[in-house]
């Protein structure tokens, strides 16, 4: 006997929704795989390594105050008065002396030295260049700042292992006592300068290094 639903029963539940994973979900349709042909693959070459840059050897420089000479300027011989300067005289009596700064110019150098010979370019061994010490010519030019104190002077002092490019020109005995007057502030020694092929030159020049606070009272400030 076929049995008739009853208007009042109750709905029967309906089985739950089926949740699929990606093991038993539809496969969907992919199109094959395209080769990556030359053309189409492009990658970025990794830069070539190219040559390191140049490196220059430093050296820890000491404070300003400190000396790296004794007195008498190590191994150079110190020229204090115009009888010293004789000493280093060129035949003909002229003398040499080395630039460097504002002298690397041969327009500076003749606008200090008029009359000088032979302005030519050397090196000179065992110094190097130094910002240590107050110039006077500039509060007396007035190319000073105070304000945030920019004053400080150009000089050399001996230094192992280490070589500038200078100039070298010769200058008349008569100039002498002016050029030390006008320099009052180094220190004068007596050195062998080298052409830029190397070959020491047959005359010493003078150079003008710096001096220490207390070598500068003890030796310039007297009387």
């Amino acid at each position: 006997m076929r049995a008739i639903a009853s208007p009042l029963a109750p709905p029967r539940p309906e089985p739950p929704i089926a949740v699929r994973s990606r093991s038993n979900a539809l496969k969907r349709a992919t199109l094959p795989p395209v080769p990556l042909t030359a053309a189409r693959l492009r990658l970025r070459r990794q830069p070539e390594p190219g040559p390191s840059p140049p490196t220059r050897l430093s050296h820890p420089m000491p404070p300003p105050t400190a000396t790296m000479s004794p007195a008498a300027g190590g191994s150079f011989p110190e020229l204090t008065c115009p009888a010293d300067f004789a000493t280093v005289a060129a035949p003909g009596g002229r003398f040499s002396v080395v630039g460097f700064g504002s002298l690397l110019s041969e327009r500076s150098a003749r606008s200090t030295f008029p009359e000088l010979e032979g302005f030519r370019v050397a090196v000179l061994r065992g110094f190097r260049r130094v910002f240590a010490h107050a110039a006077p010519i500039f509060f007396e030019r007035g190319i000073a700042i105070e304000a945030t104190k920019e004053f400080s002077s150009l000089s050399v002092e001996p230094c192992d292992s280490e070589l500038i490019v200078v100039t070298v020109f010769e200058i008349k005995e008569e100039e002498v006592p002016a050029f030390i007057e006008r320099e009052h502030e180094f220190r004068f020694l007596a050195v062998v300068p080298e052409g830029l092929d190397g070959v020491p030159f047959t005359n010493r020049a003078v150079v003008c290094a710096r001096y220490s606070n207390e070598e500068y009272f003890q030796e310039r400030c007297r009387g």
